[in-house]
Formats: structure tokens, sequence, C-alpha cells
């Protein structure tokens, strides 16, 4: 039988510690002397006089503490080695469990920093937000109101009375027309904070285009036919007055009549002494001077009102021989026709 294969010697303690080494093994290194005690590869000796092994994996580190009471298990598991016999499995129940570091992975460390960025960012801009909000600092103090003719500011400042004190971030357009719809001159508001106690507001007051008759004086209306003002005496607005028998029209021929005047420039407004119509299709209106526009219907308004400016404007100007302007038809806009 062959003789079973050697392995290299290991250098054995004594009794004091120091390490000694046998003549095969001295013979087996080519005569190398161990008078020095060696390190185990990439190991270290400690103060104590214990060695230390480092064990080496492919990505952990792996830590096993050797002091000299070790040392006679050591010898002997190189002399089982050497005569066939194997006692790891004693030694692994008498050995010290390894101690294993292993690193954080970069990308891991990235990401908890990136969280932890993100988490304090989104609690800063809450708190600012918070502050914003609810911080008596920003409540509104101050009401102004622009646009307003025929109201006075302090009626519409009177009526947003309810949004003082409150946050001026929480104060939405919602709320300010909501306040303002009982006023029926407001047609439409709009608002805008001013910062940091101001809130500003700009009403779009309904336009008077005529005056109906009533038994106690005359009505002002707007182009939606909506009575927005009383007056005892016409010659306070300069619009024109509806034909006492308006009193008797229905009511899509009334807004028939009020949407034809809501669409004239006012130069030709304040020239109007009347309207009136039989019907939606039959709108008439008579100038201060006597001269009548025959109308027709709602429809074309706007480039009705822009060929009859224009016919009105020729007029005051007549040609030498041309007999004056008594009416003015745009029923038919594209055909207009003076006599």
């Amino acid at each position: 039988m062959a003789p079973s294969p050697r392995k290299p010697g290991v250098p054995r303690l004594g009794s004091s510690g120091s390490p000694t080494s046998s003549p095969s093994t001295a013979e087996d290194h080519g005569g190398t002397s161990f008078d020095e005690p060696p390190l185990v590869a990439g190991g270290s000796e400690d103060p104590g006089g214990s060695r230390i092994s480092l064990g080496r994996s492919a990505k952990v580190t792996v830590l096993h503490p050797v002091d000299a009471s070790d040392a006679g298990t050591r010898d002997a598991e190189v002399g089982d080695a050497v005569d066939g016999s194997d006692d790891r499995p004693s030694r692994a129940a008498r050995r010290p469990a390894p101690v294993l570091a292993f690193p954080v992975p970069r990308a891991k460390r990235v990401r908890r920093r990136a969280i932890l960025a993100v988490v304090s960012i989104v609690a800063v801009v809450a708190a600012v937000m918070a502050l914003a909000v609810f911080s008596p600092v920003l409540a509104v103090r101050t009401i102004t109101v622009e646009g307003t003719k025929m109201l006075a500011p302090a009626q519409v400042q009177a009526a947003l009375a309810p949004l003082r004190g409150r946050p001026l971030p929480l104060v939405t357009p919602s709320d300010v027309s909501r306040l303002v719809a009982p006023i029926v001159q407001v047609k439409s508001v709009e608002s805008r904070a001013v910062p940091p106690n101001t809130l500003l507001v700009t009403v779009v007051e309904r336009v008077p285009v005529a005056l109906v008759k009533q038994t106690d004086g005359y009505s002002v209306v707007d182009g939606d036919g909506v009575q927005i003002a009383t007056a005892k005496d016409p010659s306070a607005y300069p619009v024109p007055v509806i034909d006492p028998q308006g009193a008797h029209m229905s009511h899509d021929t009334f807004l028939a009549v009020t949407g034809v005047l809501s669409a004239l420039p006012a130069d030709v407004l304040g020239q109007l002494a009347t309207a009136s119509a039989e019907s939606v299709d039959s709108v008439q209106l008579k100038l201060s001077n006597g001269q009548t526009v025959v109308w027709g219907n709602a429809q074309d308004r706007d480039l009705k009102a822009k060929v009859l400016q224009a016919l009105m404007k020729s007029a005051q100007n007549p040609a030498q021989g041309q007999a004056p302007v008594n009416v003015f038809d745009v029923s038919t806009p594209w055909h207009p026709v003076t006599r």
C-alpha cells in the first residue's frame, strides 16, 4: 500500500508558548527554522500572546480567535491528518462561532439617505404651509373694492364683512361671489389676495340700457332685463324709455328689446328716446331727433350696431342736394337702407 501523502509541517507550541519544530517538519521545509512565531496568512498577533487567524471568503471576512490553549488541539488535528484520522466534528463543536462582518451595500445607503432627505423636506414644507394657512399674520384686514360706478365701495365691503379675520389663503372666489350675490347691481366679481392682509375685489356692474315706465316712476333695467335701480327722473339715466306698451310685452319680446339696446355703443344709446317691439322680430328704436331705426330681430346685433353707427355718422354730414335721412333700416345689415 502506498503511504498517505504527507502534509506541510505546522509549527507547534511548546509548554512555554513558543513554537518548536520537529525534525521531519524542518526537513520538509528545506531547513526552515521556526524560531520566530509565524502568523497565519492574513493574521496578526495580539498583545496577550494569542494568535488571530483571518479566514477569507469571496464576500465577507471571518474572524476566528486562536489562543495558546488551542495549540494542542491544532497539533492533534495535524497529527490526525497525517495518520488519516479526522477529528473535525469534535473540533468544530469546541470552536467558537465565527463573527461575520457584512458591509452595507452602497446602493442601500444612498437609498436610505434619499428617503430621509425627502421625508425631511416634506415635513418642512408641511410646517411652512400650515403656518401660512392658519397663521393670524395672514388674516384679512383690508378689503379693497374696484370697478364700481352705480354702487358705493362701502356697500360691497359691508357684504364681504364676514371674511374679515379669515386667513387670506382660505378665502376663495366662490366665497366672495356668494356674499355679493344679493347685490343686484353686481353682474360678476373677481377677487385676488394681496399679502399679507388685503383682499382685492373687482366688480363688474350691470349696465343700464333702458327705463321701463312704472306707475310711480321708472325701473332701470340692464341687457338681461334685470331691474337694477329705480328712478323718478328719466334724465338721470341717458338710456331710452321702453314704450309704455312694453308693459304688455311678452317676456321674450322684452328680452329682445333689452338685448338690442345692450349691443349699441354708448354714444348711440345716449341718442335714443324710446324702444318698442310688437314681437321679437320687429324691434324699432326712436332717436331723440325724431329719426327711426328699423332693427328687426335680435340676430347679428353686433354687426347691426356697427352699421347703424356708420349710417348715423354719414347722415350728420349729407352730400349737397341729398335729402335728410328719416329712417335707418338695418334689419338686413349686409344691405342697409336709408330713406
